[in-house]
């Protein structure tokens, strides 16, 4: 035992000395446009925290007007309070969005489009991770409600706003989990099993097969979209795991700031030239590649017809 501790905490301290070299392999891509977004609408979800908080950061800090969509509200102010304080930009504003529930989804976008007559960039961002298996309020599987089948309607609903305002992106954040999902069409819900954690890498898979059909529905729209791998953050996404919490902060010195993780995103709401790779996947700053499950075009139409029946709209 005493041999075993003896190991670990050799090895822990090799880590923590070489801990710089290792930062710097793990940071990964930076986005090096310097486009400028002074006119533009944005709107991100989740952006009161973590990835999305440096975002939305970014965009104020480039003139955008960025609207933050998040459930709690006072936490959304006081985000966007330290973010204008920080770019100077008085246009950073907070909106009510909670994404497990359809309602407030529809008052978010109604809301949104009587006070803006253009949206340019809308980043899909918010979500959860790990929940204990729960229902969202119009009876879905937590994660595939929240962060699949709430941002699909959340697009659906601004799609006509970005379509007038083209050239316009919508920008998704998956994960590399999603080469570990599968879309279980007979048990979507997980209702005869649930694993956490496999319900999470079956979201990230809707996620990239969203994108990668919302790409083939919008050709000639002058709307983009794209998926993103942030990487490996630190972050509270993975709040409902003591031991994911446990080694986080073991590991912390390992993984992606938040503003290394919002790098990727920023990448694909703003390099030029990126209008040809509509709906392919990127991590760091580039396209990579994705399962064989993802690149399923059959399930992709599925998937989609299915999302439309479960929310009860048509999309063409």
């Amino acid at each position: 035992m005493l041999v075993a501790l003896g190991l670990l905490t050799s090895f822990l301290s090799f880590l923590y000395v070489t801990a710089p070299s290792i930062r710097k392999f793990f940071a990964g891509g930076v986005c090096r446009t310097n486009v400028q977004l002074s006119g533009k609408v944005v709107v991100i979800t989740g952006a009161n925290t973590g990835i999305g908080k440096e975002t939305a950061r970014e965009l104020s800090r480039r003139g955008a007007r960025v609207y933050i969509a998040c459930r709690d509200v006072l936490k959304g102010e006081s985000a966007a309070s330290e973010i204008r304080a920080d770019t100077k930009n008085s246009q950073v504003l907070v909106r009510k969005l909670d994404l497990s529930d359809t309602k407030s989804i529809r008052a978010f976008a109604e809301g949104f489009l009587a006070e803006e007559k253009q949206l340019h960039i809308l980043i899909n961002n918010a979500g959860v991770m790990l929940c204990p298996y729960s229902k969202t309020a119009d009876g879905f599987e937590t994660h595939l409600g929240v962060n699949h089948l709430g941002h699909f309607l959340l697009t659906r609903l601004l799609l006509g706003r970005l379509k007038e305002s083209a050239p316009a992106r919508v920008v998704t954040l998956s994960s590399v989990a999603h080469h570990a999902g599968k879309i279980r069409f007979h048990d979507l819900q997980g209702e005869k099993y649930y694993n956490r954690g496999f319900a999470y890498c079956h979201s990230k898979l809707a996620n990239v097969l969203f994108t990668r059909e919302l790409a083939k529905r919008l050709r000639g729209t002058g709307v983009t979209t794209y998926a993103v791998h942030p990487g490996i953050v630190r972050s509270e996404l993975v709040r409902h795991s003591f031991l994911l919490c446990l080694l986080w902060r073991l590991f912390s010195p390992f993984l992606k700031t938040t503003w290394e993780g919002a790098q990727t995103s920023l990448h694909c709401a703003l390099a030029e030239g990126l209008e040809p790779l509509s709906g392919k996947y990127f991590s760091d700053c580039k396209k990579t590649w994705v399962s064989p499950r993802a690149r399923n075009n059959k399930t992709a139409e599925r998937l989609w017809n299915v999302s439309c029946e479960l929310l009860g709209i048509q999309w063409e």
